[in-house]
């Protein structure tokens, strides 16, 4: 199941709307006789490819998945139905599938004679398809807030001069993760300091084949045409307020949102932004924006990159998030510390009330 989970994370960017699933298959024996991913929206799932690479070895065999099969026909047909006429015995599951439009799938397993059970290595196998479990349970796109700041917390020298706070292993690694987002979204303050261009680099700096869309948040407009983030690098979406002049913008993808208080409702972008088939957001920027969606309690995932530097002064990686005192201050899990190039990148999730139970392994 364990390296079902290793497989599932090559879809990672090339899936959505659809979740990444991993599958391995192994013999009587135990010895592994086929593998597969899930590789593109459209594509042939997981357990089909893995199928195939088994061919007749998978008859008798057991399936191990990081998601429940599938029990409907969208532009594949059912999963379930697939391992019941390859004559797989046994399907062991990770997640169960909260989609009531595709559950069911180890229901028709049972009822085919198969024995189908779930719940191994779940907490795994979730945490690397959150996106899309967060965007079928709440209806809006999965948030990651990325900062990168200095150890006592500073995003950037007070006279602005201090473009790159981190190394460029960092800035690197943050690339990745861009191609692992539908959407990458920054407000109008990064737009007016950083002129960021926000598409994803490839190898040797070269512009990576596939692009997340680039969301432009300036309420009032007031991008200039020849700003980065509008060239044809990538896709964009410029979100306004609803009365924006935006005249000198011809031919932008606009998304025109009433404003309240002279500010858009976070959930009403990322309302819109799921009406669109965005699933996964990266939002990068600035401090206000992320304090927006923080008091929102639209964040839920935070990756920040600490380098070993300090200012003592400047902007703060976070602005206003309407906590008040310590009792309201959002408490994080770290899941992950690791280094990157000079500098520490740490990964945490909010806490929730939820107490999981221990994970099966098998």
């Amino acid at each position: 199941m364990r390296r079902a989970v290793e497989l599932a994370a090559r879809g990672l960017g090339s899936t959505s709307p659809n979740p990444v699933v991993g599958c391995v298959i192994t013999d009587a024996a135990g010895t592994v006789v086929g593998e597969g991913w899930h590789e593109r929206a459209g594509g042939p799932h997981a357990e089909v490819h893995a199928l195939r690479a088994a061919g007749e070895a998978a008859r008798g065999a057991t399936a191990y998945v990081t998601l429940e099969p599938c029990n409907h026909t969208g532009r594949t047909g059912p999963c379930a139905q697939a391992l019941i006429e390859a004559g797989v015995t046994r399907v062991v599951y990770a997640v169960p599938d909260p989609n009531p439009q595709a559950s069911g799938g180890a229901t028709t397993l049972r009822a085919a004679g198969i024995k189908a059970e779930g719940g191994f290595l779940e907490a795994e196998a979730a945490a690397g398809n959150a996106a899309w479990l967060t965007s079928v349970r709440l209806g809006r796109p999965h948030v990651t807030w990325k900062y990168a700041a200095t150890l006592d917390g500073r995003s950037a020298a007070e006279d602005g001069s201090s473009r790159w706070i981190t190394g460029p292993e960092s800035r690197a690694d943050v690339h990745r993760l861009r191609a692992e987002s539908d959407a990458v979204l920054v407000g109008g303050g990064t737009l007016r300091a950083d002129d960021p261009h926000l598409a994803v680099r490839g190898p040797a700096g070269t512009t990576a084949a596939s692009q997340p869309l680039r969301v432009a948040l300036d309420t009032r407009a007031g991008l200039l045409p020849t700003a980065r983030v509008l060239d044809d690098a990538a896709p964009t979406l410029l979100v306004v307020g609803e009365d924006a002049d935006t005249r000198h913008l011809p031919g932008v993808d606009l998304l025109r949102l009433p404003l309240h208080d002279g500010r858009v409702a976070v959930h009403d972008l990322l309302a819109q932004l799921y009406a669109r088939g965005v699933r996964s957001v990266f939002l990068e920027g600035g401090p206000t924006l992320a304090g927006a969606f923080l008091e929102a309690g639209a964040v839920d995932r935070v990756i920040g990159y600490l380098a070993p530097a300090l200012l003592g002064s400047g902007p703060a990686a976070l602005a206003d998030a309407g906590i008040t005192n310590i009792a309201r201050a959002v408490r994080l899990d770290i899941t992950e510390a690791v280094r990157v190039g000079t500098d520490l990148r740490i990964t945490a999730v909010p806490v929730t009330e939820a107490v999981p139970t221990a994970p099966k392994e098998h």
